[in-house]
């Protein structure tokens, strides 16, 4: 039988090296593309941080997670206890709520994620497992489940506490999964006000303390950290159509830098760099030729999804290929693997991407299998 291989190839500008290093002024750094999971810069990324405010993302996850399963809902209200109430002193990035106040759950979450508050973080740690340390309890099992491998957690907030510590990378891992996995929820990140109308005074009104998010270059979230032994720090994220790049920094020295150098890191990214979808499950399909079936095409996809990132001046080295046996006999079952995506960048074999029948093909009788297979065998054609 003939082999049918399809050739595609992408080809813009020279070759480049992939990783030029956009010299960002912090102690530690990670650039990781949503999509394809790829680390597009890296500054010491496993070095131990105090995360400071960026733990808050994984108390949101916790609460988010509650939600998506119906165990929790926005309108609930708990009841703010004195622990709670201190951190609303001053000194500390407060929601500002009173001892005996009923606060919705909804509230204490745009306290957390918009205003940064600790007190919010406190209340909502204890309305949902009694204590904060059983709320730290819960956020370890959630990191080690999501793959966060250097982080312990001892508290909602990040405040002060050494033993509350992170890496760059499993916050962009974070980062991802928050994204990922609560969209809607999500949506709370990029909003730029939270109003809180409090017991015993005039509504507060407080400024999301991400600054990346009034630039409008597409950021929508994530998070600001600060504590005076490890500075400043942002986990940060942009979206352009449809691509999302992540960028984690931390030490940096003053919060002009922390803004200036985060923004520099995630344009490098997107200037330097591209996305490609080459697969995406039940959205990715190719009609291959068959021989001796009721239908003279079958169709296949791919089982996972596959997006590849690539230095935009290396685009002129990518080779995908589509490649069977073909035409392909029947009869043919759903499921089947009968043909291959091949990913290349030169000469190295980047993936190979299965692809799978989407249906059953019936062999023809046997009166038209024979009448097929005679022409075949004269005119080389099915």
């Amino acid at each position: 039988m003939n082999r049918f291989i399809i050739i595609i190839c992408l080809i813009f500008f020279k070759n480049f090296s992939v990783f030029a290093n956009p010299n960002v002024d912090a102690r530690t750094g990670i650039l990781m593309d949503y999509h394809s999971e790829e680390i597009l810069y890296e500054l010491d990324p496993d070095s131990q941080i105090y995360p400071a405010s960026m733990t808050k993302i994984m108390t949101a996850i916790i609460a988010f997670d509650l939600l998506k399963k119906n165990q929790l809902s926005l309108d609930d209200k708990f009841t703010i206890s004195e622990n709670a109430w201190r951190l609303s002193q001053a000194g500390y990035s407060s929601m500002f709520i009173m001892i005996n106040d009923q606060v919705s759950v909804e509230n204490l979450l745009k306290g957390i994620i918009i205003a940064s508050g600790n007190d919010a973080c406190i209340a909502l740690a204890e309305g949902i497992a009694g204590s904060e340390e059983n709320f730290a309890e819960m956020m370890n099992e959630k990191a080690i489940e999501i793959g966060m491998t250097s982080t312990n957690f001892t508290n909602s907030s990040g405040i002060n506490d050494p033993e509350n510590v992170s890496t760059v990378r499993d916050i962009a891992i974070m980062s991802k999964y928050l994204i990922k996995n609560y969209p809607v929820y999500y949506e709370l990140f990029k909003e730029k006000t939270f109003t809180w109308d409090r017991t015993g005074g005039d509504p507060i009104k407080q400024g999301n303390r991400n600054p990346l998010l009034y630039k409008n270059v597409g950021v929508d979230g994530i998070k600001t950290g600060y504590l005076a032994v490890e500075k400043y720090s942002l986990a940060s994220t942009m979206l352009k159509n449809d691509r999302r790049i992540i960028a984690v920094a931390s030490g940096f020295q003053n919060k002009n830098l922390r803004s200036s150098e985060s923004l520099k890191l995630l344009n490098w990214g997107f200037r330097n760099t591209n996305t490609f979808e080459i697969s995406k499950k039940d959205n990715t399909f190719f009609e291959l030729d068959t021989w001796l079936g009721k239908s003279n095409k079958i169709k296949v996809a791919p089982k996972e999804n596959f997006y590849l990132t690539i230095n935009k001046k290396d685009i002129r080295h990518l080779n995908i290929s589509l490649k069977y046996e073909g035409p392909i006999k029947a009869p043919i079952s759903k499921g089947e693997k009968i043909a291959d995506i091949i990913v290349k960048n030169k000469d190295q074999l980047i993936k190979t991407l299965p692809l799978y029948a989407q249906e059953d093909l019936k062999k023809v009788n046997f009166f038209k299998s024979l009448v097929t297979s005679i022409n075949y065998l004269i005119w080389g054609d099915v």
